[in-house]
């Protein structure tokens, strides 16, 4: 069973601890997966910056989300509406970041960010340097049960699944687009046609993780 905990707090107060016992020269993966707007990103973020200010550089984000495929695949084939969904992405991709990350044996490795404003991955936007010995890593289909998303599962140390109830992730999710000044009819077809079916299949399909929060 996984071990679970009630606040983002006390789960970042674990990893922190379990960061220190690292050895010199060895680097861990943490896998943060969870539907749309459970939080994720913003859990990875905070554990990366609690781990870095106990010991600067000592971790590193790698958010999947960097992964997308570009439009110029995604509208061809008819995939641009469901944009974030498990095909959607470039698992072999990423899977060769996560190898060499995991290997440690190069002055640097450089990973696509998502630029949220524009909706477009940018190549080589997060440098990540050898100090870091703890990567976080965050996204919606880490622990998908579907292939090509196992394969991913032998770079992971830890896996965390972060859980939500339908309502207030629909809330969230809804609240999102308004910030971005999207339309009553675009929210509307954001969340039933692509975020909520996206939730429902990250619980329906994830692999049991090590451990779980509750947000």
């Amino acid at each position: 069973m996984p071990q679970e905990f009630d606040s983002a707090t006390a789960f970042i107060d674990h990893v922190e601890t379990l960061v220190r016992e690292i050895p010199d020269g060895e680097r861990e993966i943490i896998a943060i997966a969870g539907a749309p707007a459970s939080g994720k990103s913003t859990i990875a973020g905070q554990l990366e910056a609690q781990v870095n200010d106990a010991e600067p550089g000592s971790a590193a984000l790698l958010p999947m989300d960097g992964y997308h495929y570009d439009d110029e695949v995604l509208v061809p084939r008819g995939w641009r509406p469901r944009k974030g969904a498990p095909h959607t992405f470039d698992v072999g991709g990423y899977a060769s970041s996560l190898r060499r990350l995991k290997a440690n044996g190069e002055p640097s490795v450089a990973v696509p960010r998502v630029d949220r404003d524009i909706e477009i991955a940018r190549a080589g936007a997060i440098i990540i340097e050898p100090t870091a010995r703890l990567i976080v890593t965050e996204g919606n289909w880490l622990l998908l049960d579907d292939e090509p998303w196992p394969m991913l599962r032998p770079y992971f140390d830890h896996t965390v699944l972060i859980v939500a109830d339908m309502e207030t992730l629909e809330l969230r999710n809804r609240q999102r687009w308004i910030d971005y000044d999207f339309t009553e009819e675009m929210i509307k077809a954001k969340l039933d046609d692509n975020d909520m079916p996206n939730a429902r299949l990250v619980y329906e399909r994830s692999m049991e993780p090590d451990w779980v929060i509750r947000t």
